[in-house]
């Protein structure tokens, strides 16, 4: 087992539909233009109102990455 080294950043992802759905959005942009994505964290959650409801979804997240050998 070869011991890695990772580096994170703090992404938000958005969504009108669901918790879940802002984190995938968030991650499959990210997997665009970054490579070894191996972990994520939700570290904060908030969300707009309208009309007394829930409209919009925002998660940041930090991803993991591992750096290259």
């Amino acid at each position: 087992m070869s011991e890695h080294v990772y580096k994170s950043i703090e992404i938000t992802g958005s969504s009108a539909h669901s918790i879940e759905d802002a984190v995938q959005t968030a991650i499959a942009k990210a997997s665009k233009t970054l490579r070894h994505l191996h972990w994520f964290e939700v570290v904060e959650t908030r969300g707009s109102i309208e009309q007394g409801k829930v409209a919009f979804w925002q998660v940041s997240i930090k991803v993991g990455l591992r750096l290259e050998d």
